[in-house]
């Protein structure tokens, strides 16, 4: 049995080594880059057959279709242009063209649906005297339910904070984690922060990784673990508030929380993008990033293209007019009413 960090690290290494095999060289010319592109995203990229089925993308038919755009006369601005359009056929967050003037991305994810978050309105919900560690943001609201703002897995997060983090809140009724416009970053972080909210290991999904060319190649699901933190646990009733631009490493954290005894999810779907990085060059230096170690739930169920809440709850536009949060006073009634209900 492994947890999440070991069963990761391995994928990584995997995927690396899978790379490294016997890859074809292409001329850098617009056409040998266009060649490259398509033929590092045929082998490589571990949702082509899932987006066939959900949306309707033929590869075969992608390259047909844009090779008939590729000329010797393009110049590095519309070879950009035509590349990273065709990687937008495949509506991935994950899937990014690095030139030295541009990034290709596609933020559909999050930009075709409602935020459902106003910073200014969070800022008033934590004042100005709230505390801050490991970059993560913390008060007591005055119904004694305690607040939480996580805006990004990016930066280290300590045990030792997280220790006086719960030690500060353990007086609490409940507690509030907000993670909306997270947009991801370690899936260490994330995974040492949902340590802190379950007290027994806990099968929380599964990963594979490519084992080769072909788009089905793919090894045996390995299970993944959380396991509970040696530190401070909260072992009361949380909530957790998503939204769309919960993206990444923080979908996964959004994975490994659903289901815990004590732990609610509530707010929008989330933006997905879970698959492990794998990264490429073409003959002309341009860097793609995309997915090729596929996760899953406990059940099975693919989670890169968002994982639904418990309870979906929307940022309600006359609230936000009033500076209140409908999110943030939904999770406190919620809250309020469960610890009522065990008085």
């Amino acid at each position: 049995m492994r947890s999440i960090l070991s069963s990761v690290l391995t994928a990584c290494l995997m995927a690396l080594l899978c790379g490294c095999i016997h890859e074809e060289q292409f001329d850098n010319t617009p056409e040998g880059n266009f060649e490259a592109l398509w033929t590092i995203i045929d082998e490589h990229y571990c949702f082509l057959d899932y987006k066939r089925q959900t949306i309707g993308v033929d590869w075969d038919e992608v390259h047909s279709r844009y090779a008939s755009r590729i000329s010797d006369k393009m110049d590095r601005y519309q070879l950009f242009e035509v590349l990273a359009e065709m990687l937008g056929e495949l509506r991935d967050g994950h899937v990014n063209l690095y030139s030295p003037a541009n990034v290709g991305r596609n933020w559909s994810w999050h930009e075709d649906y409602a935020p459902n978050f106003r910073a200014d309105i969070q800022d008033a919900y934590l004042g100005t005297d709230y505390k801050i560690a490991s970059g993560i943001k913390y008060r007591m609201l005055d119904d004694n339910i305690a607040y939480m703002v996580c805006p990004s897995f990016a930066n280290g997060i300590g045990n030792g904070n997280l220790d006086e983090i719960m030690h500060n809140l353990r007086s609490a009724n409940g507690l509030i984690l907000d993670l909306r416009d997270n947009g991801g970053g370690d899936v260490t972080n994330a995974e040492t922060l949902a340590s802190r909210f379950t007290d027994e290991r806990r099968l929380v999904g599964y990963m594979s990784h490519k084992t080769g060319r072909g788009h089905n190649d793919f090894s045996k699901p390995e299970a993944q673990y959380l396991d509970p933190s040696k530190g401070v646990r909260w072992m009361k009733r949380a909530v957790v508030l998503t939204n769309r631009s919960c993206y990444s490493a923080t979908n996964l954290f959004i994975r490994n929380m659903k289901g815990l005894p004590r732990v609610t999810i509530v707010g929008d779907k989330t933006g997905g993008g879970s698959g492990m990085p794998f990264s490429s060059e073409l003959p002309n230096g341009w860097g793609v990033r995309f997915s090729a170690c596929p996760m899953t739930d406990a059940n099975k169920n693919q989670i890169e293209f968002g994982i639904e809440p418990d309870i979906y709850v929307a940022l309600d536009d006359a609230d936000a007019s009033r500076g209140i949060d409908t999110l943030i006073e939904y999770a406190r009634r919620l809250l309020n009413n469960a610890q009522g209900a065990t008085d």
